[in-house]
């Protein structure tokens, strides 16, 4: 039998399988209750087909527009109507750009240039296809911006005066949508009043006209305490019934007023500014950027003196929005998942740009009239430019943008409700499974005999009040989830976890992703064992069978995405990594089990052996998977190893661990173990040669 003196392993722990979701709603990371919209594509459609609530300020506007496109359109599913319906809000977007630069310079070519590179660079094109709110704030950035240009232009103070009422009207509508246009509302406003007041057409009765107009805009607002009143959702948001319930919800509160995250440290002003920067060459290219800036600099000189205030203006605004964001803009932007929820409210800003950019090319061309008299060529390299710029920004983006054949998120939230046994609990936490879940399950109607509970929602006052009628079967013992259960200072009687889970013991309950670290009291009673990407709460004294619940949870689901396909900073990569890392999850689970438990050492021997033979199964059966599977696996091989079982081939798993280890240290070279495993594949490859002349030697003397 071989001997091994190999390196004590037993320091190198198996690196963690990478469940990215595992907390990442509402702690710390906190995607979702304290990082305004991070994925809430399918709360948004709930929100709407429910009729309830969604997360704040709560979008009333967006939340009636999707209603009422879900009951009228006769086809598609309901995530498809909504998401037809951001298109066609972000082609009226694009249309008014254009009116914006046709309006104040007459160029044809321009106004398409602004339209086209603003609607088909990437981060607008991609939000313009998804149901979310940034394809209406767009039109709402554009409506401002035509309004300023038609009153800029505007003859008679009569045709100002009803147009400035219209731009208050709309500046309150605005605001019941996305808050970032109150950046865009506060530089419009003065400078509106200021021009009234300038041409003596300000007066107090004006005054009152335009404050009452602004506030009939915000009247969608009314939606919330109506909604919350009537309580007919079984997915809703916060308790506006109160002023304060209203007001919290309206402010942000539950996030940071004027923060994207609640108590999170985030990158510098100055890192942002330069992200955003790079970002807006990125997307609307070099050759923009320079128009846009050459509109700028042409509001200096005497020819432009008409279109000047309003030049300045839409710079101002650039400025002052892309300054205030960078400075609330708290999250570390230098993760890809953080980046891609920021970058998305930049699009606010390369809207500008884009309209900047067709006035500067209007007045290229304008100049070039006037030096080369009328030149009949100058016309036709206007539109030359402008097609070759937007025709470059298709061709670059149409491959990325084209989502037709995209149903990762769809799938991931079918594969779960499939896999869960009849009258299942699911106690979700995250936007992914959060969302997705609640999507599939309320709007298309699949598996209506589980039901669904959102953990950190349980730790608000108003989620089980509100919404413990909608959840038929399971009993809350109390009014809300707190670590501590009794009777809190407010009067509100709390339970925790290990109490629920007693009340309920009648049904099967899962977690999905991971538990709320602050409450730890379900370990008096049960254990979490693997279920594919969740988790199910067993109760302590049930016995665990490594090979009967291999067998339950190896075809869980069925999965046919690639690994690594998606862009880091997509929620598709989250989910496909979520999928591929669930197929371990029992290998490790057992694994772990059998490193801390304690056991026998028979019984230790057969969960090394199991973790072991399934860790085998998955390596082969996908060559192309996460980094952290070699080490999990050459782990496990080393392990097998030190147990000298005669039925494994000791040569085969000492040239199975180098193998994997080296794979491994090859592809995760920020590992801070990785020095330590080099070191051991050293003495891992000379005892290889020891094997293999000792293998050597006996097979000559057997010939002999």
């Amino acid at each position: 039998m071989f001997q091994t003196s190999a390196p004590n392993l037993a320091g190198l722990c198996l690196k963690t399988p990478q469940v990215i979701f595992s907390h990442e709603k509402y702690i710390e990371i906190n995607f979702g209750q304290n990082v305004d919209a991070v994925f809430f594509l399918g709360e948004l459609i709930t929100a709407a087909y429910e009729l309830g609530v969604a997360h704040p300020p709560g979008y009333p506007l967006f939340t009636l527009l999707a209603k009422l496109v879900i009951g009228l359109l006769p086809f598609g599913s309901v995530a498809y109507r909504v998401n037809l319906l951001c298109g066609l809000l972000g082609a009226a977007a694009a249309s008014l750009l254009f009116y914006t630069v046709f309006r104040l310079s007459g160029s044809y070519a321009g106004g398409i240039l602004a339209a086209g590179v603003f609607s088909f660079s990437r981060l607008t094109w991609q939000w313009s296809i998804a149901a979310e709110v940034f394809s209406l704030n767009n039109l709402f950035v554009g409506l401002l911006m035509a309004l300023t240009a038609h009153f800029e232009e505007a003859s008679t103070a009569k045709e100002r005066s009803k147009i400035s009422k219209i731009g208050a009207f709309c500046c309150g509508l605005s605001l019941c949508n996305q808050h970032t246009i109150v950046l865009y509302v506060v530089c419009v406003v003065p400078w509106v009043l200021f021009r009234l007041f300038r041409k003596m057409e300000l007066s107090l009765g004006h005054l009152l006209k335009l404050g009452l107009c602004f506030l009939a805009g915000l009247l969608p607002y009314l939606y919330l305490p109506a909604s919350s009143y009537l309580n007919r959702a079984r997915w809703t948001w916060g308790d506006q019934t109160t002023f304060q319930g209203f007001l919290t919800h309206f402010l942000r509160e539950e996030y940071g007023t004027f923060n994207l995250a609640k108590s999170e440290t985030g990158s510098s002003m100055r890192e942002i500014l330069v992200f955003q920067l790079t970002q807006m060459k990125s997307e609307l290219s070099l050759a923009v950027l320079t128009l846009a800036l050459v509109a700028c600099l042409s509001a200096a000189l005497p020819t432009t003196q008409q279109k000047l205030p309003v030049i300045w203006l839409f710079t101002g605004m650039l400025c002052v929005y892309s300054l205030f964001f960078a400075w609330r803009a708290n999250l570390d932007i230098t993760k890809p998942l953080f980046l891609g929820v920021v970058e998305r409210f930049w699009m606010q800003s390369n809207a500008a740009v884009a309209v900047l950019a067709g006035l500067g090319l209007a007045w290229l061309i304008s100049v070039g009239n006037t030096v080369l008299e009328n030149s009949r060529a100058l016309p036709c390299l206007e539109w030359l430019s402008a097609i070759a710029l937007v025709t470059c920004q298709v061709c670059a983006n149409y491959s990325a943008c084209d989502q037709s054949s995209n149903h990762v998120i769809d799938n991931f939230a079918r594969n779960l409700l499939s896999s869960m046994p009849m009258g299942a609990v699911i106690l979700l936490r995250g936007d992914l499974p959060g969302n997705a879940l609640r999507y599939i399950h309320y709007c298309e109607g699949m598996r209506p005999d589980i039901t669904l509970v959102d953990q950190e929602m349980m730790t608000y006052e108003w989620y089980l009040p509100k919404l413990a009628k909608h959840l038929p079967g399971i009993y809350f013992p109390g009014n809300r989830w707190n670590p501590v259960e009794g009777v809190l200072p407010d009067g509100t009687l709390a339970f925790n976890l290990h109490r629920f889970l007693k009340v309920n013991k009648h049904k099967e309950v899962f977690v999905c992703i991971g538990l709320h670290e602050g409450d730890s009291t379900w370990r008096k009673s049960y254990l979490l064992w693997p279920w594919g990407t969740c988790e199910k709460l067993v109760p302590s004294e049930v016995v665990f069978d490594p090979g009967e619940w291999i067998r339950l949870t190896r075809s869980l689901y069925n999965w046919t995405e690639d690994y690594g396909r998606f862009k880091p900073s997509s929620w598709e990569a989250v989910a496909n990594e979520e999928m591929w890392q669930a197929r371990m999850k029992t290998a490790f689970f057992i694994f772990d089990l059998a490193e801390t438990a304690s056991v026998t050492a028979e019984i230790k021997s057969q969960l090394y052996t199991f973790a072991y033979a399934s860790y085998k199964e998955i390596i082969n059966s996908h060559p192309k998977h996460p980094v952290n599977w070699h080490k999990n696996y050459a782990i496990a091989c080393e392990r097998m190893l030190r147990l000298h079982r005669v039925d494994v081939d000791p040569e085969a798993l000492l040239s199975e661990t180098i193998k994997h280890f080296l794979l491994y240290t090859e592809k995760a070279e920020d590992d801070p173990q990785r020095q330590d495993i080099l070191q051991a594949v050293k003495h891992l490859k000379k005892e290889l040669q020891v094997l293999r002349k000792m293998k050597k030697k006996d097979l000559k003397q057997q010939a002999v």
